[in-house]
């Protein structure tokens, strides 16, 4: 283990290192179901304990919400609303306009980030964060190299140390490349209950992005199943009409 580690800061004093760039690493499976209301449920309590301090979620509405993940209103004041005291209001986040000087930019909304960038995207980016000295807040990720935001989950998830593999470049030179990362310090979780804690918050942000897919999934699925036996029965009316002709 310490031969490695000398190996990796030889490689980076020399500048043989190439850090992963945002696309190069391949994304992890979430295995996220849009369907799972208990699912969406806990990543609503997640994203609201963990997220909402910094990330608004400006197209949904907490009665909304309510409504579609089986959720009395009488529990949202007490257990989500902790930056509104009104139903009928979106999601906002707890960061003041001028917070843009803390992070380097603005934090994001997340509405339609699971739309754009993927559920998988999302869940492989919670599980990707590693230490680095070289960033403002101790850490980098190996979806989004250089991201600007602080890693909240670390308490729960522990720290992770980058993983390395010796590769030449196009002319042959030996270099260090970032392929990875391993677990350096435990969490409050279990490996598997912090999967399960990312899962339900990317699963959300699915929800999110699209508030009625799941209604949408299901009724594709009759719509379907109606098209198919419409196409039978005109099919053989249209045999009944030209029977003759023929």
């Amino acid at each position: 283990m310490l031969k490695s580690w000398v190996l990796i800061t030889l490689a980076l004093c020399s500048g043989g290192y190439a850090a992963a760039e945002e696309g190069e690493i391949p994304l992890l499976q979430s295995g996220a179901d849009i369907h799972n209301t208990d699912s969406l449920q806990r990543g609503a309590r997640n994203f609201m304990n963990y997220c909402s301090g910094c990330h608004s979620l400006k197209y949904v509405r907490y009665n909304r919400l309510a409504a579609d993940l089986n959720i009395p209103e009488a529990e949202l004041a007490p257990n989500l609303m902790f930056t509104s005291d009104k139903v009928v209001d979106t999601i906002n986040s707890a960061m003041p306009k001028d917070s843009e000087s803390w992070f380097g930019k603005q934090p994001p909304d997340l509405s339609l980030m699971a739309r754009a960038r993927g559920v998988d995207y999302l869940y492989s980016f919670l599980k990707g964060f590693y230490v680095d000295k070289t960033r403002p807040w101790g850490v980098n990720n190996l979806y989004l190299p250089s991201a600007a935001m602080p890693h909240v989950l670390q308490s729960l998830q522990g720290r992770q140390k980058p993983v390395f593999k010796n590769e030449p470049d196009d002319r042959g030179s030996a270099r260090m490349v970032l392929v990875g990362v391993e677990a350096m310090t435990p969490g409050a979780m279990k490996p598997e209950e912090y999967d399960q804690f990312v899962r339900d918050i990317a699963n959300f942000l699915d929800y999110a992005g699209e508030p009625i897919k799941a209604k949408r999934e299901s009724m594709g699925v009759f719509i379907t199943l109606f098209l198919l036996v419409f196409f039978v029965f005109a099919y053989l009316l249209k045999k009944e009409y030209w029977k003759d002709i023929h």
